[in-house]
């Protein structure tokens, strides 16, 4: 278990670091939407095959909380993942504050209305947020189940999480991963702090959405 605790602290950083890191060092006029996508996706590629063999390369409290409601993984060991992922968002984001010209102000914070890059309500902000993480679990318990494509698993990972960027950068910045917004909101404050709620109530909502599919076999494949 320590193993796997430093494999999702250091994966979850590397996250945090590469993807926000575009956005934020890289920027829209730099990168653009496309480039801090794919920083996201290749992020999670990169990761899958460096840690995956240790902890299956979780690096997101939801994905966790999808695989216990699935029945693939224990309370006790989804605890230990959280509270490592939280720790590694964390320092990936001091890190990247440490690095950016804007220090701890801009970080790649998650928001809606305000705090949106595109002025998307609250409302909008949930629906996208529960939604898209839904399909991220199904696409992760899909690929990663018994009958899965283990080989590819981690490029059909990371490029569901590319896709989930292009579509939705703009109505929250994309969150679905409690952590990676956990980590910038706590260092920047304010604003991203006092929305972060949104960011943890809601792909959790979406990833228990996903497990339930796969515990109730609906989306298992017949033996």
């Amino acid at each position: 278990m320590i193993r796997k605790f430093a494999a999702e602290l250091i994966g979850t950083a590397v996250l945090v670091l590469f993807g926000c890191g575009a956005a934020v060092l890289g920027g829209f006029d730099i990168v653009g939407q496309l480039g801090i996508a794919l920083a996201f996706g290749f992020a999670i590629v990169a990761m899958a095959y460096g840690i995956g063999p240790v902890s299956g390369c979780h690096v997101n409290p939801a994905v966790s909380f999808g695989a216990f409601v699935a029945g693939r993984m224990s309370a006790k060991d989804m605890l230990v993942y959280w509270v490592a992922q939280f720790i590694g968002a964390l320092l990936g984001a001091f890190i990247l504050g440490m690095i950016a010209k804007t220090g701890f102000a801009q970080l790649g914070q998650n928001g809606f209305e305000a705090g949106s890059p595109g002025g998307y309500s609250l409302q909008a902000g949930m629906i996208f947020e529960i939604v898209a993480t839904a399909i991220f679990l199904i696409v992760i318990l899909g690929v990663t189940g018994r009958k899965g494509h283990g080989a590819f698993a981690g490029l059909a990972i990371g490029i569901t999480l590319a896709v989930i960027h292009i579509v939705g950068i703009q109505v929250t910045g994309v969150s679905v991963n409690p952590a990676r917004s956990f980590g910038p909101a706590v260092l920047v404050g304010g604003q991203a702090l006092s929305q972060l709620w949104l960011f943890i109530v809601a792909p959790l909502i979406g990833a228990a959405i996903g497990g339930v599919l796969f515990r109730l076999n609906l989306l298992e494949p017949e033996a």
